[in-house]
């Protein structure tokens, strides 16, 4: 097995890869970290797929609904108010499209391949061929399970 290898935003390969729109079809649960004044400004959560980032006081909190509410990520306060909606207090859809590119595509091919994607949030480790690369409203990137594709996003027709 080789070395894990790391995929920030600005890397070259980012503007190589074939992205593709797609768009959110699932309402998700949200809530707004704001601790009081007094208290840590930041915390550490546990995503879904196991890794700790850090969520900084005016942050959001979003996960699926019939996921235990542990299962949460972190979406930076101003990328969340460009790219998402809320419909009701503690829901939310997301109004912006995601571009998505195999997260293989950015290593050869190499679907075992180790990746650590430098995220707004921290560094998140994932297996290449389980994972698309996704690409935000500032150019921000985050590994995406492939698992999720067709059931929660829909390719946009270009």
């Amino acid at each position: 097995m080789s070395e894990t290898i790391l995929i920030k935003s600005e890397d070259e390969i980012i503007k190589t890869l074939d992205f593709k729109p797609y768009r959110s079809t699932v309402e998700r649960r949200v809530e707004r970290f704001i601790p009081p004044p007094n208290s840590p400004q930041d915390i550490e959560i546990k995503t879904p797929w196991g890794e700790f980032l850090t969520v900084n006081a005016g942050d959001y909190l979003v996960s699926e609904f019939g996921s235990p509410p542990d299962d949460r990520w972190p979406v930076e306060a101003g990328i969340f108010e460009k790219t998402y909606i809320l419909t009701s207090p503690g829901h939310c859809v997301k109004k912006a499209l995601t571009f998505l590119a195999p997260l293989a595509d950015a290593v050869s091919g190499e679907i075992d391949q180790e990746v650590s994607v430098e995220t707004l949030e921290g560094l998140v480790s994932v297996r290449a061929g389980d994972f698309y690369l996704a690409l935000g409203v500032e150019g921000e990137i985050w590994p995406y399970p492939k698992e999720k594709i067709g059931t929660v996003m829909t390719l946009v027709e270009e």
